[in-house]
């Protein structure tokens, strides 16, 4: 129970987020009206993702300093759980411009860039895919780890700003803190955020004992 508490919390909180998120009542934002529920899952994914790209590169880097495959397994899986997210958090963000834009994929700056952010980490799967030895493979993908995220952070957070865009806190729009009032979607907001990343964890720690009991099998395989 003791090593447990944080995956029954992310329970408890993710499921005040879905009943929460989903019968709350919302502040009638012109356009947006009822889709602003949205925010809840897309939005918070996409920072969970974040989170969790965070962990990935603290364990990259760890990696390249000690040169332990521990390492390496909680680095990749981790941005395994963080590309999930990724993909679920593109995907309610096309649901929600179909309402509220008119179309699933307009062009925006900020949908362009955050796609561009995925395909920078599927090649990154694709990469450790083709090598065959474990080190060679951790060391590589700990390089690409690192630069990737470096990539990543300007790529949907900076260059989006630059250019005229209609997703909310970019090209001159406000973010939804500078006009919303309404302090009832921030008591949802906030705690889907650590729901979702706890999820996330969860998923990754799983696959890395996963992987882990992969290795010794290999390893008594190869010595037996």
């Amino acid at each position: 129970m003791r090593q447990s508490w944080w995956k029954i919390l992310a329970i408890g909180l993710l499921m005040y987020t879905l009943t929460a998120g989903l019968l709350m009542d919302v502040p009638r934002l012109p356009i947006l009206n009822e889709t602003i529920r949205a925010l809840h899952f897309h939005v918070t994914m996409w920072f969970g993702m974040i989170l969790m790209l965070v962990v990935a590169v603290i364990y990259s880097i760890k990696y390249l300093r000690s040169n332990k495959l521990e390492h390496d397994d909680m680095a990749i899986e981790f941005t395994n759980a963080a590309i999930l997210f990724g993909v679920l958090g593109i995907v309610t963000g096309m649901l929600w411009a179909r309402f509220t834009w008119g179309d699933y994929w307009s062009g925006d700056p900020k949908q362009n860039a955050s796609a561009i952010g995925l395909l920078m980490y599927f090649a990154y799967l694709i990469l450790r895919g083709s090598i065959t030895d474990p080190q060679q493979k951790a060391r590589i993908g700990s390089v690409y780890n690192i630069f990737a995220f470096a990539a990543f952070i300007p790529l949907i957070f900076v260059l989006p700003r630059l250019t005229d865009s209609l997703h909310p806190g970019n090209g001159g729009n406000p973010g939804f803190n500078a006009y919303d009032l309404d302090s009832k979607l921030r008591m949802i907001f906030y705690p889907a955020i650590l729901g979702w990343t706890l999820l996330g964890a969860w998923i990754a720690t799983v696959r890395v004992r996963i992987r882990r009991v992969e290795r010794v099998m290999e390893d008594r395989i190869i010595n037996s």
